[in-house]
């Protein structure tokens, strides 16, 4: 049974499935940005033969590695771990943009795809009220409904709040930046960011 299917969720592992079906079946080498505990990497491995996974938080990369498996975490920061450019067939990243710039994120993100590879991220932005109202609403309604039933995982990783960048901005950054991503708000206060770089 999947980590994803089984006992554990929160809002982030509720998003989980959103990535993996942006990435594709071709993808041979894979990073996980802000990979905490490694639940999604190992997800990951089940389809991409080379995963790795960076957090700068200690705690969490040792407890990833308690897990058997040829997942590769690193202990490092991801805007300046020497990552060569360009050497990645899918980058992907939940609730980790908000804890850097995140306009500096998505741009190391995307020089590290190789051409035709993709990027999924799931990330937290900051409402501004009341254009986010409905939404917010939404999202409390449905957040206590899967608490109720699902109950509610605390992952061990550093939490920040708020989050800095607003949802247009977060809309904004992702068009200027990554051309032709696709950008979507979600419930449980998320949204996504998917993108495939241009073919050289």
């Amino acid at each position: 049974m999947s980590e994803i299917t089984g006992r554990r969720w929160n809002g982030n592992i509720h998003y989980h499935p959103h990535i993996l079906r942006a990435v594709s079946g071709e993808a041979r080498r894979a990073l996980d940005v802000g990979c905490g505990e490694g639940m999604l990497a190992r997800e990951l491995r089940r389809t991409v033969p080379e995963v790795v996974g960076i957090d700068l938080d200690a705690p969490s990369i040792e407890q990833a590695r308690e897990h058997p498996g040829d997942i590769d975490y690193i202990l490092g920061d991801f805007l300046t771990h020497p990552f060569e450019p360009a050497s990645f067939d899918a980058v992907v990243s939940v609730a980790t943009l908000h804890h850097m710039d995140a306009a500096t994120g998505l741009a190391r993100m995307r020089d590290l795809l190789r051409p035709g590879g993709v990027l999924a991220v799931v990330g937290l932005a900051r409402s501004t009220m009341p254009a986010d109202l409905p939404h917010d609403l939404a999202g409390t309604v449905l957040g206590a409904f899967f608490r109720a039933t699902k109950g509610h995982w605390q992952h061990p990783s550093p939490m920040v709040w708020p989050p800095p960048v607003t949802f247009p901005q977060m809309r904004q950054l992702a068009a200027e930046l990554l051309p032709g991503s696709r950008y979507r708000r979600h419930p449980l206060f998320r949204y996504s960011i998917v993108w495939r770089k241009p073919q050289a």
